[in-house]
Formats: C-alpha cells, sequence, structure tokens
C-alpha cells in the first residue's frame, strides 16, 4: 500500500489524534510569517489588470491559479514552516483584506459604471470582470471571513459577517460554525462531499441544503434563546444584501448589478469547490447510540504547499482546523492525515474533471479503508 495516498510525509504531532492538546509553539515574531503578506499581490495584481480592461483582470486571475497549481508540483515547496504562536502581525494580514477588498469592488464598480456610460463595456466585459474579482471574493475573502468567524473577538466576527454578506452568502456564518463543525465528515452535512459523488452534484445539494440548515439553526437558536427575530444577524445581513442588489441596479444601472452577481457566484463556487474537496468520501463511523465519533485526523484531507498556504491562512492544514476550531491560523500544524494529490489550487483543476478528480482519489480512499481493516483487525483491539 502506498502510505502517501494516506499521510502526510511530515511527522506525526506530538499532540496526538484526539484530545486537542497542542505542543508548546515558538512564542515572538517569526521571519518566515512575513509569507502571509503575499496573499494582498492577488488583489493588488486583479485591480492593477482590471484599471487596464476586464479581461486583462480575468487573465491575471487565471494566470494567477494556473502558477499556483503548477507551484504545488515544485518538491522544494511542499512543505509550509511550523506553527508558531500567532501574533498582531497573523491578525493584521487577515483583517487588512477587508479594506483591500472594499476598494478592488469599488474600483471594479466605478470602471464598469464609467466605460458603460461611454458605451465600451457590455455584458461580456461585465461578466469578465465579474469572475476576476470574484476569484478574489472567494479564494480570499471567503476564507478570511472563514478565519474571522472563527475568532474570539467580536470585532473580527463582525468582519467576517461583512465580507460573507459581499458575496451575497451571509448564511455560511450560521452554518459553517454551528453545522458544518460539528456535521463534518458525516452525511447529514450538506457540505461534505460523498465518495462517487462528482462536484457538479455536489454543488447543488450543498447550495440548497447549507441555506436550509442555516435557517434551521438559527431558529432552533431564537427557540432556545427566546430571542426575537429582530435581533438576529442572520436576518440583518440578507436584508442587506437584497436591498444592495436593488440599490446596485436602480442607482448604477444592470451591469452594475450583473457584475455583483457573477462576482458573488464565482466566490460562492470557490467555495462550494473546496468544501468538496476537504472531506470528500471520508466518514466518521457511528457509535451504538447512532452519534459519530469525535472528529479526527483521519476525517479532512491535508496538503501543505507553502505557496498556497501563505495565500489562504494555512486551510489546507485542516485536519487541525477542525479537531481544534478556534485555534489561529499561524498556530495550526500539519497533522499525518490523509493527502492530497496536490495542494488546493490543483484540487480545484481536477476536482472540475470528475473523470481525473476520482482517478486520483480513489486510490486514496482505498488504501485509507485497508488502513481501517488493518487496524481493526489488529490483536487485542477491543
Amino acid at each position: 500500500m502506498d502510505r502517501s495516498a494516506v499521510t502526510t510525509s511530515s511527522p506525526p504531532s506530538s499532540d496526538g489524534e484526539g484530545a486537542g492538546a497542542t505542543a508548546p509553539l515558538p512564542s515572538g515574531f517569526d521571519l518566515t510569517s512575513l509569507r502571509f503578506a503575499l496573499a494582498w499581490l492577488l488583489p493588488l495584481a486583479v485591480a492593477a489588470a482590471a484599471w487596464r480592461s476586464p479581461w486583462a483582470a480575468w487573465a491575471a486571475l487565471f494566470g494567477w491559479q494556473v502558477v499556483f497549481a503548477l507551484l504545488e508540483f515544485v518538491p522544494a515547496l511542499k512543505h509550509s514552516p511550523p506553527a508558531v504562536r500567532a501574533t498582531a502581525w497573523h491578525r493584521f494580514c487577515i483583517r487588512f483584506h477587508v479594506p483591500l477588498q472594499a476598494a478592488l469592488l469599488s474600483l471594479a464598480l466605478w470602471l464598469l459604471v464609467r466605460a458603460a456610460a461611454a458605451g465600451s463595456y457590455g455584458v461580456g466585459e461585465a461578466i469578465a470582470l465579474g469572475i476576476a474579482v470574484g476569484g478574489v471574493t472567494g479564494s480570499q475573502g471567503i476564507t478570511f471571513a472563514h478565519e474571522l468567524g472563527h475568532s474570539r473577538s467580536r470585532f473580527d466576527r463582525v468582519l467576517g459577517w461583512l465580507l460573507m454578506t459581499s458575496v451575497l452568502y451571509a448564511h455560511f456564518m450560521v452554518e459553517h460554525y454551528r453545522g458544518h463543525h460539528p456535521r463534518a465528515a458525516t452525511h447529514d452535512d450538506p457540505a461534505s462531499a460523498r465518495r462517487g459523488e462528482t462536484l457538479w452534484r455536489f454543488l447543488p445539494r450543498t447550495l440548497a441544503g447549507s441555506w436550509v440548515s442555516a435557517w434551521r439553526l438559527e431558529a432552533a437558536q431564537r427557540t432556545q434563546l427566546r430571542r426575537s427575530w429582530r435581533a438576529s444577524p442572520l436576518v440583518w445581513a440578507t436584508a442587506a444584501q437584497a436591498a444592495w442588489l436593488v440599490g446596485l441596479a436602480v442607482g448604477l444601472g444592470p451591469l452594475a448589478l450583473l457584475f455583483w452577481l457573477v462576482q458573488a457566484g464565482h466566490a460562492v463556487f470557490l467555495l462550494e469547490a473546496i468544501n468538496y474537496i476537504e472531506h470528500y468520501g471520508l466518514v466518521r463511523a457511528r457509535k451504538g447510540s447512532g452519534r459519530p465519533e469525535p472528529f479526527g485526523v483521519n476525517h479532512a484531507w491535508n496538503a501543505d504547499h507553502v505557496s498556497t498556504n501563505s495565500v489562504i491562512a494555512n486551510l489546507q492544514r485542516h485536519s487541525d482546523h477542525h479537531m481544534q476550531a478556534w485555534k489561529p491560523f499561524a498556530e495550526l500544524q500539519a497533522l499525518p492525515g490523509p493527502e492530497l494529490p496536490t495542494g488546493y489550487a490543483g484540487c480545484l483543476f481536477l476536482a472540475s474533471v470528475p473523470r481525473l478528480w476520482f482517478a486520483a482519489m480513489e486510490p486514496r480512499l482505498q488504501a485509507l479503508d485497508h488502513l481501517r481493516s488493518h487496524v481493526a483487525s489488529a490483536p487485542g483491539r477491543p
């Protein structure tokens, strides 16, 4: 059996698989953390290209995706630096994306409206610009909103709500934390892909299921806490999304509305495509009570490529993230869990072509099946 299909080549973490204790981390600022500033290059590159033309912005985004996918095949870049203790620098790297994204969206709207008034932009340009900007608001905006939502800081969580509202997906801020994390790697979770399920079949299931789940969870909390719906951030964020779309259509015209819908749609596609990749085919066993076993190392797919980790806040260290959801991204460790064939950038291309995705993932799932059966049959195991 090829163990590289099952575990990462990094050494096992000293904290073990289940309890969530971590080894002491280095304190103080670590120069390797400067790499997280690389994330700012994407919105800046797309903004600079958009100034030239929507097609240049689209090309800049696509070029970024291809380059990062190729970098994941460079052996020297396969591993990221070890975890370090989170500092003000790490928090700044995440928070700074909020004004960057706001500036990018504002610039795109201004360029679009100005050019449309002159008759030089039409539907094609609005779509191209939306795809380019959505690549930023999805790959980074949603990723950083996710990190902010896991923060213990109320200010950070508000920033997370703002970022998710900007891509018309505010219900993520309810469903992800109260729904996905408790149910990940089970068939009860709409954001966990099943074995043999294509990305294109997963998308409608997760889009509808996540929306319904978010409102059910919010309703349950309203009832449990005996609070009015008027105090629900989900209600206010949803209303803000609708009002913003109406305002765009009335104030800036149909092309502005089309741009916003395209950027939000592309952003959400990237989110759900990554969700598809993160837990594909992995299922937590059920106990005698019917409850799933605790989330462990083997219930998420991982990668540790430094180029991709640097621009998406270590999200590829996904097992550790689920086992300790409040842990800041800088402190996430590369645990010896199931390993993806490439990092997230490359897997996005693989997952888009089901034949390629299944060819890459089925041997890995079979290796995990073999490992589980071997462990279950080991002498002395209850």
